[in-house]
């Protein structure tokens, strides 16, 4: 997805944000004007993704030395706080609203909420493709579908007014969409905070890489193992290696051969080794599959 699209949504989001408050204010509708927050929330997900992604594309330098990548992730964990914020901001509006019911108008509901939703699911489909490479994006993209979502769930509201007088039935569908939004915001942001926090990646195992190394032709033992995360598709590790061998030359060989074999397997592209002796290696360092290994 270029930017130049991006920026599109962007525009088209803010434009029908002001729209919807507008005729939420005029009908009534709670919902209405659910939906235009969350909908806001879009246009600034979506703006926060295309800043994201022009910061991430800048090369390392002296002050960023893994380079600027991770700025993706911010933006994600910035954009699903923002969900969840508006979520339990619709919860309490939605009570608020429903200790003082007010008349609203059916018809003003139906027509924007219409508008918003053939928009929100042109949006979805642009920021589609680029959602499944990139966290950032991916958070973006739930804020568009659960929007969708939303204005399919105003529009009902809108028609069971008109047929039913059924006013209730607004409180219902904010509350519905105030749960669907914490619900997506919560799922996602464990995976976020943990790429922040340089955790191990979900889909590795760490115990796996250890004994990897480990059996690595010409390697004693590994201490002071670190697996994180650089950038969301970016992977860094450091170790230090117990050589059986102490000339210098057959480290570098060791160290080829050990990069080689996790870049094939788990796609670590980006791998630092430090030689030393058996004697410096600290229990506190030491895997505790290696201490197991080493004991047995």
């Amino acid at each position: 997805m270029s930017d130049g699209r991006l920026l599109f949504a962007v525009v088209i989001n803010v434009l029908l944000t002001i729209a919807q408050i507008i005729g939420g204010v005029l009908s009534g509708s709670l919902a209405l004007i659910a939906d235009a927050l969350h909908n806001f929330s879009d246009a600034a997900s979506l703006a926060l993704a295309l800043f994201a992604r022009r910061i991430g594309r800048r090369p390392a330098d002296a002050f960023m030395t893994f380079g600027y990548a991770r700025g993706e992730v911010v933006a994600a964990l910035i954009n699903l706080t923002t969900l969840l914020i508006i979520g339990f901001y619709l919860l309490v509006e939605a009570i608020n609203r429903f200790a003082d019911p007010q008349p609203i108008e059916g018809w003003t509901v139906i027509i924007v909420a219409g508008i918003a939703l053939v928009i929100d699911l042109v949006t979805a489909i642009m920021v589609y493709a680029s959602s499944k490479e990139s966290l950032n994006m991916k958070a973006a993209f739930l804020h568009n579908v659960s929007d969708a979502l939303a204005s399919v769930g105003v529009i009902v509201a809108g028609i069971l007014i008109l047929l039913y007088d059924l006013y209730i039935a607004d409180l219902i569908i904010t509350i519905a969409i105030a749960v669907y939004v914490i619900y997506q915001g919560i799922t996602l942001l464990p995976k976020t905070v943990r790429l922040l926090m340089g955790a191990v990646p979900d889909d590795l195992e760490f115990d796996e890489i250890v004994e990897t190394l480990r059996q690595t032709n010409g390697v004693k033992s590994v201490h002071h193992v670190h697996l994180w995360s650089i950038s969301e598709h970016s992977l860094s590790l450091e170790a230090h290696l117990v050589p059986k061998e102490k000339s210098l030359e057959s480290f570098e060989a060791v160290k080829a051969s050990a990069r080689s074999a996790l870049a094939e397997k788990y796609d670590i592209k980006h791998a630092t080794f430090e030689s030393c002796l058996e004697t410096d290696c600290s229990p506190e360092l030491v895997p505790t599959h290696e201490r197991r290994h080493n004991h047995e």
